[in-house]
């Protein structure tokens, strides 16, 4: 199917904004093209638009006829995008424009991640602006610079921005939850460094490669138990190197902090002689890891090729300095919320493991709702690795959201809900990490809420959008603005 046939759904003021939006590449860090986009956008409509210095998107509509007494608006979501693939896909995210398929009730892209994570809200707010039949307040767009990779653009935010008095952010994936909270975040960025040894003459090296797993959103998915590559990758390591004299060359597993790591791909040698060994015990892993995730994980693959790619081997100390303290890092849920069982409170989860001549990096994401616990989590961490002999540092610290059950547009878009669609929304803390708890930090007086339609398998190839479900947010987004209380 082409592209272009999301052109043809309903509603087709945000589907086609959305097709707009995938023919610009925009992973995380490439914001030149489509900030410009959006600042072109708003300006052809004769709206006040500008970009602040981190890049953020700004765009002011005035309120319609009657509505001026209204409370004022800001529509919010991010521009840039997750770039997953599965390694044996041609895709250059800084180049290539997302190819989008329909399928059945779904829209998702051609084995790329889709975008719809966050591209839905940013095209939902555009067809707010260029609409000319939507009762709505005063509208400021407000579109946010590299969210993924750490929410700079809101961190940037300088405080006289805005001048909104409710911010609806609508970067959430499940239609009929409003969230109203969020958990904060921190990067554990860890360093190993050595000096490569010659590999012996008579050693046979081999690629070992996992492939197939499906990764996800680390926090929206990390309580799905789905497999983690590093930490697969890593348990066949430490055993082989214990009963096959397997000595490590490099490694390269997951490549983005916030999506559970899909992929891992190794370099090892064993003494001549025992290649078959090796290959006995990758495919005996193979097969036990196929058992253990039997319903979880469909297409695990695990094998071994001869290789001649070897520039040096790993010294033994920090080889096995390394595989242990990834073996034991914690890695998935930490903590439920004790009075929400089924919502994650803590988590943490081993994103990277990568190694370049001389220097390893492990990257982990830790999250959590409870500031001390993330702080315990952190702290565990450091311990383990600065016990196996490396740097540990940490960055991006960011603020959780905190609730607030007595919001006003939270009561407002109850009663909306359950007059429009005959049931009740769901209140929801998300394990996720929403920009509303940073923006608070400069709008401590701003109402806030989250919503937005279904979204599966965000950060990974399987992402898609339910269409139904795009047509209830555009319902409910529309409702909620000709109803916004007055000031």
């Amino acid at each position: 199917m082409s592209s272009k046939d999301i052109l043809n759904l309903e509603p087709k003021a945000v589907w086609k904004n959305f097709h707009s939006i995938t023919q610009i590449p925009r992973p995380s860090g490439k914001k030149e093209e489509i900030g410009k986009f959006l600042v072109d956008f708003g300006k052809s409509l004769g709206l006040e638009a500008m970009q602040d210095e981190i890049g953020n998107v700004l765009v002011r509509k005035p309120a319609t006829s009657g509505m001026e007494n209204r409370k004022s608006v800001i529509l919010q979501a991010h521009m840039d995008m997750v770039p997953q693939k599965n390694s044996d896909v041609k895709h250059d995210f800084e180049k290539d424009p997302i190819q989008t398929i329909v399928d059945g009730e779904w829209v998702r892209a051609n084995n790329t991640t889709l975008g719809a994570d966050n591209g839905i809200g940013v095209a939902a707010a555009m067809a707010v602006l260029e609409s000319t039949d939507i009762p709505h307040p005063a509208i400021e767009m407000f579109i946010t610079a590299d969210e993924e990779t750490g929410m700079y653009g809101a961190f940037g935010l300088q405080p006289d921005f805005l001048q909104g008095d409710i911010l609806i952010n609508m970067d959430s994936e499940d239609e009929g939850e409003l969230y109203v909270g969020c958990a904060g975040g921190l990067d554990a960025n860890i360093t190993f460094r050595y000096k490569e040894e010659e590999m012996p003459a008579d050693d046979v090296a081999f690629k070992v490669s996992l492939t197939g797993l499906k990764g996800g959103h680390s926090g929206v998915d990390i309580h799905l138990q789905r497999a983690n590559a590093n930490k697969l990758i890593f348990r066949f390591l430490k055993a082989a190197v214990a009963e096959r004299e397997v000595r490590l060359c490099s490694i390269e597993c997951g490549n983005l902090r916030n999506t559970i790591p899909r992929e891992g791909f190794a370099v090892i040698t064993v003494p001549k002689g025992n290649e078959e060994s090796l290959l006995e015990a990758v495919a005996e892993f193979e097969t036990l890891f196929i058992e253990e995730y039997k319903g979880v994980e469909d297409t695990i693959r695990f094998t071994a090729e001869k290789t001649e790619k070897v520039s040096g081997l790993m010294p033994e100390e920090v080889q096995d300095d390394l595989i242990n303290a990834v073996t034991a890092c914690p890695n998935g849920v930490y903590r439920f919320i004790d009075d929400v069982p089924d919502v994650v409170e803590t988590s943490n989860n081993l994103a990277i493991v990568s190694s370049d001549g001389g220097k390893i990096e492990v990257k982990c994401l830790i999250r959590s709702s409870v500031e001390s616990r993330k702080e315990e989590l952190a702290s565990m961490i450091e311990s383990l690795f600065s016990l196996a002999g490396a740097k540990v540092e940490f960055s991006g610290d960011y603020p959780g959201w905190e609730p607030n059950l007595e919001s006003p547009i939270l009561k407002e878009m109850t009663k909306i809900y359950e007059r429009d669609f005959g049931e009740a929304p769901k209140i929801m803390i998300i394990h996720a990490g929403l920009e509303c708890g940073i923006l608070g930090r400069n709008y401590p007086d701003m109402d806030m809420i989250s919503f937005g339609p279904t979204i599966r398998f965000p950060h990974s190839p399987d992402e898609k959008v339910n269409i139904e479900t795009v047509q209830k947010f555009w319902k409910y987004l529309k409702a909620t603005l000709a109803d916004i209380p007055k000031k």
